[in-house]
């Protein structure tokens, strides 16, 4: 899975803006303003900003993943997940939902929802690993390309909650 370096997962902070930014251009069409962070970091007490961070076998320290989450009543909105195109497919974006779901039930969330545009199949897959569901598709809703988005939903979160623990556990007996 992740080779060759350790990832640890973490709030995310100021100084890991210039790396996230980097992340985001690479990663989006349409990349977040530094502003729409910095806003979430410091005046929504409600969202949830996460890091991957790479500690290779030289010691050197990189951001490689992120996620930002909005917690609305009692629901998680994925509002953004990205990881850096050289460290994708090491497991970092499952780690990061992993955490953010997590977190986002012990705040008192019962369901999970984002959007995706239709051409990412990739990203699709990742969320349907996670139990998440299509139950709607929202038209034109990128404004870059008018392609449409589909919303996404984990319905119940506490059931998913508790059966990643019991495979967890299991894991850790085997």
């Amino acid at each position: 899975m992740i080779e060759d370096q350790k990832i640890t997962f973490r709030p995310m902070r100021k100084d890991d803006l210039d790396s996230v930014m980097v992340i985001d251009g690479l990663s989006f069409s349409m990349p977040w303003p530094k502003s729409a962070y910095l806003h979430d970091m410091i005046d929504n007490p409600k969202a949830m900003l996460r890091v991957a961070e790479g500690i290779s076998t030289d010691t050197e320290k990189g951001i490689v993943g992120m996620i930002d989450v909005w917690l609305i009543l009692d629901e998680a909105h994925i509002a953004t997940l990205a990881v850096h195109p050289k460290h994708r497919g090491q497991g970092i974006a499952t780690g990061l939902i992993e955490l953010v779901l997590f977190e986002a039930h012990q705040r008192g969330a019962s369901t999970a929802m984002l959007e995706v545009r239709t051409s990412n199949q990739a990203a699709q897959d990742l969320y349907r690993h996670f139990g998440f569901k299509v139950v709607h598709r929202r038209p034109r809703y990128y404004v870059d390309n008018k392609e449409d988005a589909l919303l996404m939903n984990l319905e119940d979160l506490g059931t998913w909650v508790q059966s990643s623990r019991q495979v967890k556990i299991q894991q850790k007996t085997t």
